[in-house]
């Protein structure tokens, strides 16, 4: 594994990340308004698109770097990557239900709010399924690394799992089943992706050419009904995710959407705080009535669900105000604090 990034590989990575992250806005913002209108408009197409890939690219990004820590004591290895993750989806999902409660209770009582959001930590809520899964990702593949099981096992299993399409009901479950095998491949095939980006970097026709051929095969199959059909969903998944590899190695070489690998860098912050923006921008625009057509709705929600988020961001740190909901206090950590040398420690 590379144990060593270069600037410009940190570079695609966040360009990368800014673009699943909007795309993951973007599902949510065009799925909103279609289930408030009817209609989805020129959006539902890219959503569409989008989707073979949208999430299997998320989770392949989110491997790549693993094998820089995977060798770290439990400790350390749980606090960065499951308390990390967790500590941000208790709060957030505690705000989430804050703001919702309300309209819970008038279709049920507030007992069954409260039995909602217990069970919310069994089967994740909402848009936050994603940090609640990753910390399981994380905590499967250092099991399995602990008790050296061949990768290629693993590579295997988990591509069986995927093509099996289980639906059990339990979103951890069916998701594991489901995205596990494109986490895995991002730790296990990293230095082969990095390598594969810095060849793209310098081989830019070729690039632009795949992306081309790649969007004309993932276009087919979506338009036909293909991309949801066992081996075809892998398939695009782990095309797809070269795709973006590719658009985010060559955006990288030119400096280009600068504000697309700000979006990456800062992903967790739009994860977490889009939902709001987002109801309230759909809303404003519904009620109005301005614009009528639901494809442009949709596209001025997503852009304002993205950006409002960093710029909520950009005044926390300016103000040095509520930097609990973005940043992980000195009291949830169990390991050593990144910038200290002295271990938090254990509870007596």
């Amino acid at each position: 594994m590379a144990a060593q990034q270069t600037a410009n590989r940190v570079d695609w990575v966040d360009y990368a990340k800014g673009f699943c992250i909007f795309l993951v806005v973007m599902m949510h913002s065009t799925l909103g308004v279609g289930k408030a209108t009817g209609e989805m408009g020129f959006m539902g197409e890219i959503v569409a698109f989008a989707k073979p890939f949208r999430m299997p690219d998320f989770f392949m990004i989110s491997g790549l770097f693993l094998a820089l820590t995977i060798d770290r004591d439990w400790r350390l290895y749980l606090d960065r990557k499951v308390v990390h993750f967790f500590y941000f989806y208790i709060l957030w999902l505690t705000i989430q239900f804050g703001m919702k409660a309300p309209s819970f209770a008038a279709e049920v009582a507030w007992e069954s709010v409260m039995m909602n959001y217990a069970f919310a930590f069994v089967q994740p809520f909402g848009t936050l399924w994603f940090i609640y899964a990753l910390p399981v990702f994380f905590v499967i593949t250092k099991l399995l690394h602990s008790m050296k099981v061949p990768w290629q096992l693993t590579l295997l299993v988990a591509a069986g799992l995927q093509i099996s399409q289980i639906h059990t009901g339990s979103v951890l479950i069916d998701e594991t089943a489901s995205r596990f095998v494109f986490f895995f491949a991002g730790y296990i095939f990293a230095q082969k992706i990095f390598a594969i980006a810095d060849w793209v970097r310098e081989n830019v026709l070729t690039g632009l050419a795949f992306i081309v051929l790649w969007a004309l095969v993932n276009g087919f199959a979506v338009s036909y009904g293909y991309s949801e059909l066992p081996f075809a969903s892998l398939a695009l998944g782990g095309l797809g995710a070269l795709a973006v590899i590719t658009v985010s190695a060559l955006l990288s070489k030119v400096k280009l959407l600068d504000l697309l690998r700000y979006m990456g860098k800062n992903s967790i912050v739009i994860y977490l705080s889009f939902f709001f923006p987002m109801a309230v921008s759909r809303t404003l625009l519904l009620k109005l009535g301005l614009i009528e057509d639901a494809g442009a709705i949709s596209l001025i929600v997503t852009c304002t669900a993205t950006i409002a988020p960093m710029i909520l961001f950009w005044l926390i740190n300016k103000l040095g105000y509520l930097e609990f909901l973005f940043k992980r206090p000195a009291w949830a950590y169990i390991a050593q604090m990144p910038g200290t040398k002295r271990p938090v420690p254990s509870p007596t």
